[in-house]
């Protein structure tokens, strides 16, 4: 059971701006070196190395160490799925009077970016759509499943689906922070996503969470899922 100081403990480490900064800047699912992370938080390696200690203390991040170097990372979906929605309900905070502004300001993380290990934006809400459309997926509330006619169209395009027997979520929708609509993330999230950079269709844009889809990727969303980036 989850006592009141393990919430308030993990929202006061979360909601430092630092820490947030550094959070933040591994949602795009890599793992960074400290010396990365305080460059992205505009710190200094000692500060940084005692607000990390704290947060893999925490289990908000995970340490992999290769060789001499230590790469931290977000410990779990659960903690990227935090960060998500703590920014969902910052997005939000506009006085009534004023237009409200959802998602971020910036358009090209507005048009295409990862979501911890999935894509989102317009992009990612777009597939999902599309896969809905083509009876490939079906979406609840909360819950989601791959058909068997999915299967074979994935397959067919060269998708290779791990087994859905795993402990993860095969298919879940995901609230997408600025459309307001979901995308898909589970394990299929993860695996469309993996293709769409195996496959050179997007490419990361440094110092982002956003993704830019290259000609290529543009041809073979629009031939393969219906996907037109014109429309965006």
């Amino acid at each position: 059971m989850v006592t009141t100081a393990d919430f308030a403990e993990i929202a006061a480490l979360a909601g430092d701006p630092t820490r947030a900064c550094m959070l933040q800047a591994l949602m795009d699912g890599r793992a960074l070196t400290a010396a990365e992370l305080a460059h992205a938080a505009g710190i200094t390696a000692q500060t940084a190395s005692g607000h990390l200690s704290r947060m893999v203390t925490a289990g908000l991040l995970h340490v992999e160490q290769q060789g001499r170097h230590r790469y931290h990372r977000l410990a779990s979906l659960a903690v990227a799925r935090m960060m998500e929605s703590i920014m969902q309900v910052a997005a939000d905070r506009v006085p009534t009077p004023r237009p409200i502004r959802t998602g971020p300001r910036d358009r090209a993380l507005a048009q295409a970016r990862t979501c911890y290990d999935h894509l989102a934006g317009r992009l990612g809400v777009a597939l999902a759509d599309a896969m809905v459309a083509g009876g490939h997926v079906e979406l609840a509330e909360d819950a989601g499943l791959i058909t068997t006619q999915g299967r074979d169209f994935l397959s067919g395009i060269g998708v290779v689906l791990p087994a859905s027997g795993t402990t993860r979520a095969f298919c879940r929708p995901c609230l997408d922070w600025s459309e307001r609509r979901p995308h898909l993330a589970g394990t299929l999230g993860r695996t469309l996503c993996n293709h769409a950079f195996d496959q050179g269709w997007v490419r990361r844009v440094d110092g982002t969470r956003a993704v830019s889809v290259t000609p290529k990727g543009a041809m073979e969303l629009k031939q393969q899922f219906g996907v037109d980036l014109a429309a965006f």
